[in-house]
């Protein structure tokens, strides 16, 4: 049996950010994650050379690399960051204290003691940057300038460059001058990440693929109607004429600038968020596209069920998942692999929170047993094993910047003798598709369908705002007395407001700081299009069209509980808690794979914070799975309630503080239904006013397999005596 096929596949992607109207570029992420993200996926390859995968580069971030590299490009953040901090102006300070502290605290903040100082000294929740703009001197404002620059450069650059590593040894004082060095190392960074995935597509290390020129969700573009083959009867805009003309162009220049940039048409595409449909499929072939990947949930829906996964979340016919398909048209046979969405969320959602060698090895391990489960099936030929996601956006959530994961994983797979690391196309010429799809599912990888992106009324609203602009650019071009120049510009403003990403950030699905800002430029590229056509834009572009659909990642206790800690889930004793429902917090991942733990209720009474665990079936039943739950306080600080021996009659609880136990444990807990715990605020020592803040780790042989919520924490405050009487006149 030859060894199994391990496609590990990253998709590197930024929306497109600046403004070439007014040349404006409100945001840094295509710079940070150039410097930190796309230069070090690819450093980490250079150091196993027998290691193999596929990269995805979307149109639209490599136009951006190059904007910065070849066209002196630039975003408001790099030049608010070259500012002498002694000249800053006012509101140069307050965008320093508002934006500058953008990374995640524990893995980007926490470890440099200079840059956590400043984060303190901020106080966030508790001033405005106005406030706090008293306590901050000149020195620290360039301190605070250099850090937000220096925490987003990979380790791998550091480990490399001793200059570089003496810089960051520094720690706090840096001159003007050292500051103009470390942001001009930014943009040699930037310099080098394109020729670097062209010498390893050159070297056959790397398969290089491409996505749809500015991301768009292309069977949307092609025929609104088709969200309703997920979801029967979801409202739709008021305009849905199709676009398909717009979908074949975005595809074809996506085509274009890869054969142009790295000298060979792309084999691959990755459809934008995975999204697929019959309609699209004749157009990828037209295009020279020989095989596309998405999600394994859109090849159980092709199926009616055939291929797909039981209610324990174990995958039917293995065999059939792990393997490629294909789809026929007029025009050809397009050959699509199925990523293995469990595998995908270990990496982006779970391993961050354990020892690198063990969670390289789990993962090993696993793709080793999906070997052995398809073996007696597959008649000689060897799994494919897809595990496909973002190359950016979960790293800042490793300790390391998932330095160590990454080197243990890609080692490991190089050296393991049942596992051989492949590119996609590799495998698909050796072991071509076989089984037929009679006809594609119309979704995406996100629950197979598309109702992030038109599911809300502001994406609605948006479509149909992009509607009227496209018509209003249509007639333009009919009417033929445009200059050619500035319909070409105008068609490139459309393109860009057809990507996936402002719809994204629309309706509750995700939020973030900046959604107002995403709102705003979106507008702006569809006020472009008037503007370069000598028009004034329609007024109604000027609102927002967020309309406070956003959604908190909690809520909070609206009244005293009185709970009887017997595991049931009585209605009424947790009817005025705070709730938080398990799902995806991340304002630029997603989740897909289901978790244990489906909600957290959370209160007081007196003397008593009250927490409930539900899980996906009874508690008792469900928590024996895992050896420990941790209920982690990030408020008080170092404090820790660890509950264990759910394989037992009677599971015990311990709160630690620090290196020392409590005296007593907290008080009882009870589990049946669910699991509920009664935590004495004075064990927490914390009082009326107190902040308070937690998550929720479920441990099984001694890793992480679980942490609620998966970004943030649920955050509370110790309510005063007379709470329910306030509230009630609330």
């Amino acid at each position: 049996m030859p060894p199994i096929s391990l496609a590990l596949f990253w998709h590197q992607h930024q929306p497109y950010y600046p403004d070439d109207v007014s040349g404006e570029n409100l945001f840094p992420w295509v710079r940070l994650h150039g410097t930190k993200d796309y230069i070090g996926m690819a450093l980490h390859l250079k150091e196993v050379p027998e290691f193999r995968c596929t990269i995805n580069l979307v149109p639209s971030l490599l136009d951006q690399i190059q904007r910065y590299t070849d066209r002196g490009g630039s975003d408001r953040h790099l030049d608010v960051s070259r500012r002498p901090a002694d000249s800053l102006s006012d509101a140069d300070v307050q965008f320093l204290l508002n934006n500058f502290f953008m990374a995640n605290v524990d893995s980007m903040i926490r470890p440099y003691p200079r840059y956590m100082d400043l984060y303190v000294k901020r106080r966030f929740g508790a001033e405005t940057a106005e406030q706090a703009a008293r306590r901050f001197s000149t020195d620290d404002l360039r301190d605070l300038q250099v850090w937000f620059n220096l925490t987003w450069i990979h380790p791998l650059l550091f480990e490399q460059d001793a200059e570089l590593r003496a810089f960051l040894d520094k720690g706090r004082s840096w001159t003007e001058n050292e500051k103009q060095w470390l942001l001009d190392q930014h943009l040699a960074i930037l310099r080098r990440i394109i020729p670097l995935h062209k010498e390893l597509s050159a070297s056959g290390q790397v398969e290089l693929t491409t996505t749809p020129y500015y991301h768009p969700i292309l069977p949307l573009l092609w025929d609104k109607r088709s969200a309703r083959e997920a979801m029967p009867g979801c409202p739709l805009p008021r305009f849905i004429d199709p676009y398909p003309d717009d979908a074949i162009a975005q595809v074809r220049q996506a085509v274009e600038f890869h054969t142009r940039l790295f000298g060979a048409p792309p084999d691959g595409m990755w459809p934008s968020e995975g999204s697929v449909s019959q309609d699209i499929v004749e157009s990828l072939c037209a295009a020279g596209i020989r095989w596309i990947a998405t999600d394994e949930e859109i090849l159980s829906h092709s199926t009616d069920g055939f291929v797909g996964r039981d209610g324990q979340g174990h995958v039917r016919r293995p065999e059939m998942l792990y393997r490629p398909w294909h789809v026929d048209t007029v025009g050809g046979a397009l050959q699509i692999v199925f990523r293995d969405h469990g595998l995908s969320d270990l990496i982006g959602f779970h391993y961050q929170r354990n020892e690198a060698a063990a969670a390289a090895n789990d993962m090993l391990g696993r793709v080793a047993s999906i070997g052995r489960a398809v073996e007696p099936h597959n008649a000689g030929r060897p799994a494919l094993v897809p595990i496909i996601l973002d190359g950016e956006n979960c790293w800042e959530y490793y300790p390391d910047g998932g330095v160590s994961f990454l080197r243990q994983l890609y080692r490991g797979a190089a050296s393991h003798p049942g596992i051989r690391p492949v590119r996609m196309s590799d495998h698909l010429r050796e072991y071509p598709a076989t089984d037929r799809i009679s006809r594609l599912f119309a979704g995406s990888w996100i629950s197979h369908n598309f109702a992030i992106w038109i599911g809300h009324a502001e994406d609605r609203a948006a479509w149909d705002a992009l509607h009227e602009a496209r018509t209003f650019l249509l007639e333009r071009e009919a009417q033929g007395d445009a200059p050619p120049d500035a319909l070409q510009k105008a068609r490139r403003e459309l393109q860009i407001a057809e990507g996936s990403d402002w719809y994204w950030w629309f309706g509750d699905d995700h939020s973030s700081a900046q959604d107002g800002l995403f709102d705003q430029l979106f507008r702006r590229h569809l006020e472009n299009i008037y503007t370069l056509l000598g028009e004034p834009a329609p007024p109604q572009l000027l609102r927002p069209i967020a309309q406070g659909e956003h959604r908190a990642l909690h809520s909070q206790p609206r009244g005293l509980l009185d709970v009887k800690l017997d595991g049931r889930a009585t209605y009424f004793e947790w009817l005025n808690a705070g709730r938080y429902e398990a799902g995806s917090e991340r304002g630029t991942m997603t989740r897909v794979s289901q978790g244990l733990i489906t909600l957290l209720a959370f209160g007081f009474n007196a003397e008593t914070l009250f927490i409930r665990i539900d899980t996906d079936g009874p508690a008792k039943a469900k928590l024996a799975e895992v050896d420990q739950l941790l209920l982690r306080f990030v408020e008080p600080a170092e404090t820790l309630v660890t509950i264990s021996g759910f394989d037992t009659s009677a599971p015990t609880a311990m709160l630690k503080r620090g290196s020392k136990r409590a005296s007593r444990p907290p008080t009882a807990i009870g589990i049946d239904e669910v699991l509920e715990v009664a935590l004495p605020l004075a064990d927490l020592r914390v009082t009326t006013g107190s902040p308070i803040s937690f998550v929720v780790d479920l441990i099984a042989k001694r890793q992480s397999i679980e942490r609620v919520p998966s970004e943030g924490e649920i955050m509370l405050t110790v309510p005063p005596p007379d709470f329910e009487a306030i509230m009630w006149q609330a």
